[in-house]
């Protein structure tokens, strides 16, 4: 992983959540995809393609060591390690979303899913940490306007704030 500020900030098992997401995501997507090519709709059989393209690149990107017959996968692999989680989670969101519109079956909704699934937690990942209790407190007070004085007045006397 890129060893960013925030990014050095996340617990272990988020980090290797979101690629066992991608990695196992993708290969099941692989696999629907290919199961939804076999049908008459030429939207579901297009839809298909996109799936396997769409997981074929998450897989390359979260697993390189599955496509090491690929040349250029080591390189794309760490390239996209050192984008921000934000870009991964826009790139793997947009890329499971047109499956989803051309043709509804339950292999695109599992496949695309799991896809969509491990673009949302690259965007929990960009989110970072929850602030403490005292940090979010203090951003409250300061929003609000109010100082610790007055809000201490309104908590102690509920009939204060029928007066200000």
């Amino acid at each position: 992983m890129a060893s960013g500020g925030q990014q050095a900030e996340l617990p272990w098992w988020q980090k290797y959540l979101a690629r066992g997401v991608g990695c196992g995501g993708g290969v099941i997507a692989l696999g629907l995809g290919l199961f939804n090519c076999i049908t008459l709709s030429a939207f579901c059989v297009v839809a298909g393609i996109w799936q396997m393209v769409a997981a074929f690149i998450v897989i390359s990107a979260e697993a390189p060591c599955c496509c090491m017959f690929v040349e250029f996968v080591q390189r794309y692999s760490m390239w996209v390690d050192t984008r921000p989680y934000w870009q991964k989670s826009v790139f793997y969101v947009v890329l499971a979303i047109p499956p989803f519109i051309m043709c509804i079956t339950v292999s695109i909704i599992l496949g695309s899913g799991l896809i969509f699934l491990c673009g949302v937690l690259y965007g929990l990942m960009a989110l970072g940490k929850k602030g403490s209790r005292e940090d979010m407190m203090a951003a409250a007070h300061h929003h609000s306007g109010m100082t610790t004085s007055q809000s201490a007045i309104l908590v102690d006397d509920p009939e204060a704030w029928r007066s200000t």
